[in-house]
Order: structure tokens, then sequence, then C-alpha cells
């Protein structure tokens, strides 16, 4: 309602309203206005909890071994032979029409653009396999993501590394390896500009194991 709308009387009501609720702050959240009822709802943490409760100890032993869990499983990629730089302007096309809410079409079914002119991704994603695991952890800052590729031992699974390196670990899905044309690993992927810099590095030689005399 626009304030030349307001009757005098109304406006002094409201502002003497506003500063009886400014005045005494304190006091909100203990006055009790008008008739209260006591909540039929039963708490939702509470519910939980008793569900919790109700499980099995070991709720895990249901799904099998991790090594079996599909959700574990990271697209394969083959292993980085020679070391090469390359550039993918990551490209998104709208698989339906948005429209406003009076029913125009904003963006046609279709239409393509790249994130990377209205977003960034502000740190590097190291993609390796699971045996690069070390050299990731090492050449890796902090605020980088690790992501590994799936095709090696089933017990080195994301989970399983994740605990024993105490570092978050990610999977690489098959989505990410086509929307960034990805064929071998270990690659580290940074944004230049409006464009993803993909860098292939060989992986680092494996240490050969002392014998015994």
């Amino acid at each position: 309602m626009a304030a030349d709308r307001v009757s005098p009387g109304a406006m002094r009501g409201f502002l003497a309203a506003t500063a009886l609720v400014a005045a005494f702050p304190a006091h909100a959240d203990t006055s009790t206005i008008g008739r209260t009822w006591p909540i039929a709802e039963p708490d939702a943490m509470a519910e939980i909890e008793a569900r919790a409760a109700r499980q099995p100890a070991n709720i895990a032993s249901r799904f099998g071994p991790r090594s079996k869990w599909s959700a574990l499983r990271g697209a394969t990629l083959g292993v980085t032979q020679q070391q090469r730089v390359r550039s993918v302007v990551p490209f998104y096309t709208l698989e339906q029409e948005i429209r406003l809410p009076d029913g125009k079409i904003l963006y046609p079914k279709g239409f393509a653009f790249n994130p990377l002119t209205y977003v960034s991704l502000p740190q590097r994603l190291f993609i390796v396999h699971p045996r690069d695991l070390g050299w990731a952890t090492r050449a890796a800052s902090a605020s980088d993501w690790i992501i590994l590729t799936g095709g090696g031992d089933p017990a080195d699974d994301a989970l399983s590394l994740s605990e024993k390196s105490g570092r978050a670990l990610f999977i690489l899905e098959e989505r990410m390896k086509e929307r960034l044309g990805l064929t071998v690993a270990p690659v580290i992927v940074r944004q230049v500009g409006q464009r993803l810099e993909l860098t292939e590095i060989p992986p680092e030689p494996a240490t050969p194991r002392k014998t015994r005399p």
C-alpha cells in the first residue's frame, strides 16, 4: 500500500507498535500472547533416533563387500604415455526449454552455452588411477579435488582409500569422462579463461622393491 493512502492515525499506530517492539527485543522469545496449544506432531529427531535404534548393529553386511558396490566403480581410462596439454570448452546443451512465468520461452531446447562464461572453477582436478594416489596427494593442494578412475584392484575403491589417506576422494563418472573427452590418466584439469586446460602427465615410475639377500 502506498504511503499517501495510509491515514495519519494508522501511521501513528504503526510507528508506535514498531517502537514498542524495538524497545523490548529481549522479551520477544519469552512473552506469550494469546492462547497456546501443545505440539501434536512428534519430534523429528526423536523419530530418527528411534528408527536408527531398531536397525541391526552392522547393517553394512547386507550390502556385501565394498568391492562389489556399483556406486564405487568409476569410469576407466588408459595410462598417459607422454605429456601433452590440450584445451576443452565444456559446452552444455539444454535438454528441455526454459520458460518465463508468463510462458515466454527464455532459452529453447537445444540451446548450447559455455558454463565457464558465468561460473569459475577455483580448484584443480587431479584425475588419477588409484595406484597414482600417492603422487596426487603430494602434488595437489588442500583445495584441489582428487578424482579416481575405476578398473583397478577392487580393494582400491574411493571410500577405502579415503579412509587410509585421510583425504576426501571423488569417483570419475562417465558423464565427466565424456564431457571432458578424457582418455588417459593422470591428468590435471584447471580453468584458463573460458576454457579448461588438461595437462596429461605420465605416471611416476614404480619404485623397485628391495629383495632380501
